[in-house]
C-alpha cells in the first residue's frame, strides 16, 4: 500500500483538513512536515467542528500524529491548541501525537517582529499573519534557533541565547524598542517545558519504523503550493517549502516516501493576503462565491479573495509538486451559476502566456484568458456518486482535468467528511 502526500495546489485554503481527515481513518500514521499555527484546517465530523493550526489532523481520529522537524513550534500555542481540542473530547497524549526534538520554537519576539516589520512595509506588505512564522525560519537558517530539543537543557543555552539576541536586538533597538529579557524569556521556557517534553521524540525515527513495517503514512502539508517560498507569488509567500518534495526533508524520510501526492483543488479561486490574484472578482459574482463558500480564514478571519478557477496556476502547482491526482473541493458552491469561467491563459502587454512568469510586476499585470462553460442549476451539495452529479458539473470536472493534465481522484461536495466521491484510492497505488 502507498503513503500518501496532501498539499495544496493553489494558495491555501483548498479544503486540505476534510481530505486529511477523510484519509486519516484509513492510515496508521499522519505527519505534519512544514509551516507553523499561520495553518488553518477545519474538521467536520458528525455535530462537531474542529478547528486546527498546528495539530496533524488525524489527531482526531486518534490516529498516530507526528509533528516533523519541518514544523516551526508555537510552543503555548501549542498548548492551547491540545486544551481547546481537549475539551472537545479529543484525547491527546505522548502515546498519539509525537514533536520532532529538532523543531525550531517561536517565540514571543517573534511575533513582536512580524508585527513591527508588517506596520513600518507601507505599500511592500506581505499579508502575514503576524504569528512569528517568517522570524522562527529565518532563525533557523540562521543557525541560531532555539529548537525543542533545547528545553530539556536549559542550562546550557547561554551561548545560543548569546547568538539569538545579539541579532535580535539589533533589530528591536532600529525598531524603537528594547532588548530581549533574557530572564524573563528563561522563565517562560522553563514554565513550558514540562508540558512539551513529553510529546517530543526522534521522529525520523519513529517515521522510518513505521516505513520499514509497512505501515501506510499520511503526510499533511500546510498552506499551498502557490506560496511556497521558491515556487509561490514571491514575495507574497509563507517561509517555508510548501511543495510535495518537503514531505522527505521535513519529517526525516527519504523522499522515496512521499508516494502518492494528492493536490487539493478548489473549483474556483480563493486568496487570502496581499499578492497577485489574476482571476479575482471584485464584484457581485465574486461576492457571492465568498458567502456561498463561507470564506472566512480559519486562523485569522480575513475575508478571502474570490475568482474564477485558474487551470494555468494548477497546472503550474502540479508540475513542481509531481502531483499524481487532485481532489477538487466546493463543487457545491458552483450550483446556480448559468456560466463558469476558467482561466486557460495570460495576456501581459502583447504577449500571451501560458504560465505565470517569476516577476511580481509581471504576476500584477496579468490579464486572464477566459474558456467559458456553461454552469448548472440542479444541486451538487451532499453528492456521493458520479450519478449524483449534473451533467454539466462532470463535464466542468473533465474540462478542468483536461486543461490541467492530472486527473481527478476526489470530489468533495460538502464539508461533511462522508459528502466524497471516491475516483481513485490513493492509498491503493
Amino acid at each position: 500500500m502507498a503513503n500518501v502526500t496532501v498539499i495544496g495546489a493553489q494558495w491555501g485554503d483548498e479544503g486540505k483538513g476534510k481530505i486529511v481527515d477523510w484519509l486519516s481513518e484509513r492510515a496508521d500514521v499522519v505527519a505534519r512536515f512544514q509551516g507553523g499555527h499561520n495553518a488553518g484546517h477545519t474538521l467536520v465530523v458528525g455535530e462537531k467542528v474542529y478547528k486546527l493550526s498546528l495539530l496533524p489532523s488525524g489527531i482526531v481520529r486518534g490516529t498516530l500524529s507526528v509533528i516533523g522537524n519541518g514544523v516551526v513550534l508555537d510552543p503555548w500555542h501549542f498548548r492551547d491548541e491540545v486544551a481547546k481540542l481537549t475539551g472537545q473530547g479529543v484525547s491527546i497524549t505522548p502515546d498519539n501525537l509525537q514533536i520532532a526534538e529538532t523543531c525550531p520554537l517561536i517565540l514571543p519576539f517573534h511575533r513582536d517582529l512580524d508585527g513591527l516589520r508588517e506596520d513600518a512595509s507601507g505599500a511592500g506588505k506581505i499579508g502575514t499573519t503576524r504569528r512569528g512564522i517568517g522570524p522562527a525560519y529565518e532563525d533557523k537558517v540562521g543557525r541560531r534557533a532555539i529548537r525543542v530539543c533545547d528545553l530539556a537543557h536549559l542550562d546550557d543555552l547561554g551561548p545560543q541565547l548569546d547568538r539569538l539576541t545579539a541579532h535580535h536586538d539589533a533589530l528591536r533597538a532600529g525598531f524603537g524598542e528594547p532588548p530581549i529579557d533574557r530572564a524573563a524569556l528563561m522563565a517562560e521556557l522553563t514554565e513550558i517545558a514540562d508540558f512539551i517534553l513529553p510529546f517530543v521524540k526522534p521522529v525520523w525515527l519513529t517515521l522510518n519504523r513505521a516505513k520499514a513495517a509497512g505501515k501506510r503514512i499520511l503526510f499533511e502539508g500546510a498552506q499551498g503550493t502557490l506560496l511556497d517560498i521558491d515556487h509561490g507569488t514571491y514575495p507574497f509567500v509563507t517561509s517555508s517549502n510548501t511543495v510535495a518534495g518537503t514531505a522527505a526533508s521535513g519529517t526525516g524520510l527519504g523522499p522515496n516516501a512521499a508516494g502518492f501526492v494528492l493536490g487539493i483543488v478548489k473549483a474556483y479561486t480563493t486568496r487570502v493576503g496581499s499578492g497577485p490574484f489574476p482571476t479575482e472578482l471584485e464584484d457581485a459574482t465574486g461576492q457571492r462565491l465568498g458567502e456561498r463558500g463561507h470564506e472566512f480564514g480559519t486562523v485569522t478571519g480575513r475575508k478571502r479573495r474570490c475568482g474564477w478557477f485558474d487551470a494555468v496556476l494548477v497546472r503550474q502547482s502540479i508540475a513542481v509538486s509531481g502531483v499524481t491526482g487532485i481532489a477538487l473541493t466546493k463543487l457545491d458552491v458552483l450550483d446556480g451559476f448559468d456560466t463558469l469561467n476558467i482561466c486557460v491563459g495570460y495576456k501581459i502587454g502583447d504577449q500571451t502566456y501560458d504560465y505565470l512568469p517569476a516577476h511580481a510586476q509581471d504576476q500584477a499585470k496579468a490579464q486572464p484568458i477566459y474558456e467559458t462553460i456553461e454552469g448548472w442549476h440542479d444541486t451538487t451539495a451532499g453528492a456521493r456518486s458520479w450519478a449524483d452529479l449534473p451533467a454539466q458539473a462532470i463535464k466542468y470536472i473533465r474540462r478542468i482535468e483536461e486543461l490541467i493534465g492530472c486527473p481527478v481522484t476526489l470530489v468533495s461536495t460538502s464539508p461533511e467528511r462522508e459528502d466524497t466521491i471516491l475516483v481513485r484510492d490513493p492509498f491503493a497505488d
